[in-house]
């Protein structure tokens, strides 16, 4: 800028020189220039948060229906946008989700005000369109499906969760089986079984009702007959007198409840009667 006073002019410099700047940069030693280069990396390293499209990120670990799913979401984004981002990778409708972060993920506000760190596990919980169909398919298409699996599979005798209880031997009260004979169901509750925990426990068909109730000790659960899905049945290794059975109660392997020891002569009985085959009174 320039300023007149009679015949002079006085120069003002208000910036600095540019060829000043440029020969100050210049004059860097490579070593300075590594340095700063390897302070850059280490702030960056030590950072908890990622800049994504030029918003501060964070990586995340999405967990559903035992599926893994890596994914960077910006952290002012809200519980609601994840929801949507959820819903790219699983297909599930956010209206179908319950996302778990330190308890039910609010909609309403952002990652950052939830404190959602880098590298999180978010729980999702909930059933795709298809999973919920799945429950209303008919008994005799799940039945098909179930076992074609299992036939895939090796005896369910031989298999872990199952051999921990059968290695406990027959209880001593269980009801004496009839090798060679098919029975109606009897009068009386079925009992002196085992559950999946080891725990006993007792068959009660309220045909009246159109229930079967499971017992055990802390509690009776009272099963509608039309809400069993499949009765899956098979003879156990060393004692084929007796068999371990298991009722679907939903469209997966999750949902069956398993009872070991059941008599031969009742298997049949029991299965037609809870799939509706016929109805003893």
């Amino acid at each position: 800028m320039a300023c007149e006073d009679g015949n002079e002019a006085v120069v003002m410099e208000t910036e600095g020189s540019p060829e000043k700047e440029e020969s100050a940069c210049a004059n860097l030693g490579d070593g300075d220039a590594q340095a700063n280069e390897q302070s850059v990396r280490d702030n960056s390293s030590q950072c908890q948060t990622s800049v994504s499209n030029g918003k501060e990120a964070v990586d995340l670990k999405i967990i559903w229906n035992k599926n893994k799913y890596d994914l960077r979401i910006p952290l002012d984004g809200t519980g609601a946008s994840l929801k949507e981002r959820i819903h790219s990778l699983t297909g599930l409708p956010p209206s179908m989700q319950k996302v778990m972060y330190k308890g039910l993920l609010p909609e309403d506000k952002t990652l950052r005000e939830i404190k959602v760190t880098n590298g999180a596990k978010i729980m999702v919980v909930g059933s795709t369109i298809n999973d919920v169909l799945a429950v209303n398919t008919p008994k005799e298409v799940i039945q098909q499906e179930v076992k074609a699996e299992e036939n895939k599979k090796e005896p369910l005798c031989q298999q872990k969760q199952h051999r921990k209880v059968l290695d406990k031997g027959k209880p001593e009260d269980i009801m004496p089986s009839v090798k060679g004979t098919k029975e109606r169901l009897p009068t009386v509750p079925l009992s002196g079984m085992y559950n999946k925990s080891g725990g006993k426990v007792r068959l009660t068909f309220k045909l009246e009702q159109d229930q079967l109730w499971i017992g055990t000790k802390e509690r009776t659960e009272k099963l509608p007959m039309g809400s069993i899905k499949n009765v899956v049945t098979e003879p156990i290794e060393g004692h084929d007198d007796y068999y371990m059975m298991a009722f679907q109660l939903g469209p997966t392997e999750a949902s069956y409840y398993w009872i070991y020891w059941v008599p031969v002569q009742y298997v049949d009985a029991i299965k037609d009667t809870v799939l509706g085959k016929w109805q003893y009174f």
